[in-house]
């Protein structure tokens, strides 16, 4: 088969990197990719939000398989339009996008199939918005109601806070995300992130992470894209993942088939859980990053069978084979991330480091100039390591970290720490 993957982040590498390990994978083509991934694929610069260019490019390359990354080219409709073509593709129609790209639209969903999730209040207008956060207090969180790239969730412990936060957004601060409002009830507990797999009908869970959003130390400062993760997530015991299955997830997969927009390809869940409880934060509609850097880790191989089996709608007859295993991923970023960062600086010490089934670099915000890797993004590098425990995993990942030459990064020194 020969198989596009559309995307450029760490993500992207770790999908190329799992779906170059199976022997059905003959070709493999990565758009627009980046240094590391240009290593085991082709990569090709297209603009990958636009549905007819991304048609034509698996028209002209004979591509039998398209798996979107991530979320813009979904809520673009770029699925859509390659279903249209009769192009066999993983991810969710434009329509079933909307569970990410509206957080208005995921708690209708939410209401309609009787999910758990944050009571909620929804504004266009900002004195409403602020009348009803002086009602309710703070705690209390602000959200963005379309796509922020990570960044539109204001979490306000103080009511101050969150009444600035209104400002900013409808201020124009996140563009268009920001013209709409979700102001959330402040759920206490612990967070941890629940993968499935759908094919409009059938829920096929294929892991559960950790991620750590704080750019600092005891999850602290300001929150970022995602500073590492780890998987599987303690927290989310089989009785847990079984009861969001039954009372979350598989609701709200009836709820949009029945809509006629039936939801195909990874289904991100974002859980709170307190009490032996799971509550809804959040869907996202597609791998989280970094988070599918350690499932992928994980799973290997075998991804790419499951995603086209979900393609396919042939879930249903699909099976996970988990390893006992533990993994956990360390992002380096660039010095000032979140805020303005460096960029173009050198990075060294790559080329030394094992590259095989337990330890692993994906690249994320990288390029290559006059033959050496450089720093173009935020994150940079996901450094990911596979162990019989956590602790094994976690000290294999810092010992590559540390082995990395780059005076321009920094990383958190605790991944992992609630686990451990």
């Amino acid at each position: 088969m020969n198989i596009l993957i559309l995307g450029s982040g760490g993500r992207e590498h770790a999908l190329a990197w799992a779906v170059n390990q199976n022997p059905k994978c003959d070709k493999l083509i990565v758009a627009p990719g980046n240094a590391g991934i240009a290593q085991i694929a082709d990569c090709a610069s297209i603009d990958i939000e636009d549905g007819g260019v991304v048609v034509n490019f698996v028209e002209e390359n004979a591509i039998d398989f398209v798996i979107v990354g991530p979320e813009a080219p979904l809520a673009a409709g770029v699925a859509d339009r390659l279903r249209e073509a009769g192009i066999l593709v993983f991810g969710p129609s434009g329509a079933a996008a909307r569970l990410e790209a509206s957080k208005s639209f995921t708690k209708e969903i939410c209401d309609a199939a009787k999910a758990p999730t944050a009571a909620y209040g929804h504004f266009t207008d900002a004195d409403a918005a602020k009348a009803y956060i002086r009602k309710q207090g703070a705690p209390i969180v602000v959200k963005a109601d379309g796509l922020a790239a990570g960044k539109g969730v204001i979490v306000a412990m103080d009511e101050q806070t969150a009444l600035d936060a209104i400002d900013d957004m409808f201020g124009g601060a996140f563009g268009g995300a920001g013209a709409e409002v979700v102001i959330e009830e402040f759920m206490e507990g612990e967070e941890a992130s629940f993968f499935i797999l759908c094919d409009g009908k059938t829920a096929l869970p294929i892991g559960t992470a950790q991620d750590h959003k704080r750019v600092g130390e005891g999850d602290t400062g300001l929150n970022t894209g995602g500073m590492g993760a780890y998987s599987p997530a303690p927290v989310l015991t089989d009785e847990i993942a079984q009861m969001a299955l039954d009372q979350i997830i598989q609701p709200t997969i009836d709820e949009m088939a029945k809509r006629g927009t039936p939801y195909q390809g990874v289904l991100y869940a974002g859980l709170m859980i307190k009490d032996g409880k799971p509550r809804l934060v959040e869907y996202n509609v597609r791998f989280g990053d970094p988070e599918c850097q350690v499932l992928m880790m994980r799973l290997g191989a075998q991804a790419m069978d499951l995603l086209h089996a979900a393609a396919e709608e042939r879930l249903a007859e699909a099976q996970v084979n988990w390893a006992d295993d533990h993994a956990i991923t360390v992002v380096m970023a660039a010095n000032g991330y979140p805020g303005s960062y460096d960029k173009g600086s050198v990075i060294k010490g790559l080329d030394a480091l094992p590259e095989d089934s337990k330890n692993m670099v994906f690249h994320a915000g990288t390029g290559e100039k006059d033959g050496q890797i450089v720093a173009t993004g935020g994150r940079v590098l996901n450094v990911t390591a596979r162990g019989a425990s956590l602790q094994e995993a976690r000290d294999r990942a810092y010992a590559m970290v540390e082995a990395i030459d780059w005076p321009g990064g920094f990383y958190r020194r605790d991944i992992g720490w609630r686990a451990l």
